[in-house]
C-alpha cells in the first residue's frame, strides 16, 4: 500500500464552551508519505490538534483541514478514510482478534471473500497469526496494540493517525514496537501523524517533528534539527538533557562569572549573534558536549554531587559551576566517587546560544516595557 496523501492544516484552532482555548490558529503542512510527530507537553494541544484532523473535534471558525488540497473541514471522522490508533487501543472485547482486524471492512461492505483475505494479509503482516481465534482479554499489552494497528491499516486509510500507542506498554516492550512501526510505516508509505510526549520515541520514529507548547507550534524540523538547534530554551530542555548557564557575550568570547569561554566552543543557532553583548544572555550545552580533562584544559572546575552508571557511560551531576548541578557523561570506564574533584571542557561547536524569545511568548509586563 502506498499512500501520497498530503494534509494541510490551515488557521485551524480550537476553543471549548467555556472559552479555554486549547489550540491557537495553527498552519501545518504534511507531505504524502511523511511521518510527522506531535510532540509536547500533557495539555499543548497536540491531542486536540489530531483529533481535529481525525473530524473528531470541530473546529473554531476560519479553520480548515485539506486532504490532498480537498477541504474536509466539515466531514465527519466516517467519511474522511483515516485509520486511528488510539492509546487505550478501544478494541471490542466481544469479538475475536480476526473480528476485530475486519471490522472497519464490513462496515464498508466489503465482501466475504475480499474480507478474509485483507484479514489474513494482516494477520501476517503483524506476526499475529496464531492469535486469530483469541479473545481480545486473551491477549498481552504488545499483542493488543499490533492488533489495533492491523484494524487501523485493513481499511487502507489516506491517513493514518496514532495517539500515544505505546504510552501503557513497558519499556523493552515500547522498544521493540517502536523499532516494528518504524520499519511499517516506511513499508506501507503511508502518511502518518503520531502523537507522543516521549522525546525519544519522537526522535526515533519522525521524518519531522512539531514541538508544541500551550497550543501553538514552538519549532519543527527533522530529529537533528530539533536537537542540534533548538529555537528557544523550551525546546532545548525539552528534547534530550540541556545544562544552562547564564553570561554575557565579550569581544573575546562568553563570559561567565570571569571566567572567558573562546568562540571556537559556540554553535550560534537562529538568529542569535556573536557580537559583544553587555546584557545577560543563557547558553546551554549537551551532557555529551562535555568531556573531562586536565586542569590546564578546562574551562570549569567543579566537584561530583552524585553518580548514575548507565551500562555504556557514567552521567555525573557535577556542583560549583552553575547555580544548578551541570550533567556530565563520561565513557570513562573506572569508577567516580562523590566528591571528586574534576575539570571539565566543553567540546567545539557544544556550546548553544539561544535566539531571542518571540515577543509573545514573553511575560506581559516585559512585552509591555518593550512597546513603550
Amino acid at each position: 500500500m502506498n499512500s501520497n496523501t498530503s494534509v494541510q492544516v490551515i488557521n485551524c484552532g480550537k476553543t471549548f464552551e467555556d472559552g479555554t482555548q486549547a489550540l491557537q490558529p495553527i498552519n501545518l503542512e504534511i507531505k504524502g508519505g511523511e511521518t510527522l510527530v506531535l510532540l509536547g507537553p500533557s495539555g499543548c494541544g497536540k491531542t486536540t490538534l489530531l483529533r481535529i484532523i481525525a473530524g473528531l473535534e470541530t473546529l473554531d471558525a476560519g479553520g480548515q483541514v485539506l486532504f490532498n488540497g480537498e477541504d474536509v473541514s466539515h466531514l465527519p471522522v466516517e467519511k474522511r478514510n483515516i485509520g486511528m490508533v488510539f492509546q487505550s487501543y478501544a478494541l471490542f472485547p466481544n469479538m475475536t482478534v480476526r473480528d476485530n482486524i475486519g471490522y472497519g471492512l464490513k462496515v464498508r461492505r466489503q465482501s466475504l471473500a475480499d474480507r478474509q483475505t485483507r484479514i489474513q494479509e494482516m494477520l501476517a503482516m503483524m506476526h499475529i497469526e496464531n492469535l486469530a481465534e483469541r479473545q481480545i482479554s486473551q491477549l498481552s499489552g504488545g499483542q493488543r496494540q499490533r492488533v489495533a494497528l492491523a484494524r487501523a491499516i485493513a481499511v487502507r486509510p489516506k491517513v493514518l493517525l496514532l495517539d500515544e500507542p505505546l504510552t501503557a506498554l513497558d519499556a523493552l516492550l515500547r522498544e521493540r514496537l517502536r523499532v516494528e512501526i518504524d520499519t511499517l510505516l516506511r513499508s506501507l508509505g503511508i502518511t502518518a501523524i503520531y502523537v507522543t510526549h516521549d522525546q525519544s520515541e519522537a526522535m526515533a520514529l519522525a521524518d519531522r517533528i512539531v514541538v508544541m507548547s500551550n497550543g501553538r507550534i514552538a519549532q519543527q524540523g527533522t530529529p537533528r534539527e530539533i536537537y542540534q538547534q533548538p529555537s528557544n530554551s523550551f525546546v532545548a530542555d525539552f528534547i534530550g538533557t540541556a545544562n544552562k548557564i547564564n553570561g554575557r557575550m565579550t569581544d573575546q568570547g562568553f563570559e561567565v562569572e570571569g571566567v572567558v569561554l573562546p568562540k571556537s566552543i559556540l554553535n550560534v543557532v537562529g538568529g542569535n549573534s556573536t557580537s559583544a553583548n553587555p546584557i545577560q544572555t543563557q547558553a546551554i550545552f549537551r551532557p555529551e558536549d562535555t568531556e573531562i580533562v586536565s586542569q590546564d584544559q578546562a574551562h570549569f572546575n567543579g566537584q561530583v554531587a552524585s553518580t548514575f552508571f548507565m551500562g555504556d557511560r557514567t552521567r555525573l551531576l557535577v556542583d560549583g559551576i552553575s547555580e544548578s548541578p551541570i550533567i556530565v557523561e563520561t565513557t570513562f570506564k573506572q569508577e567516580i566517587s562523590i566528591g571528586t574533584e574534576i575539570s571539565i571542557r566543553i567540546k567545539d561547536q557544544g556550546l548553544m546560544l539561544l535566539p531571542d524569545e518571540l515577543i509573545e511568548d514573553l511575560p506581559k509586563e516585559i512585552v509591555e516595557k518593550t512597546e513603550q
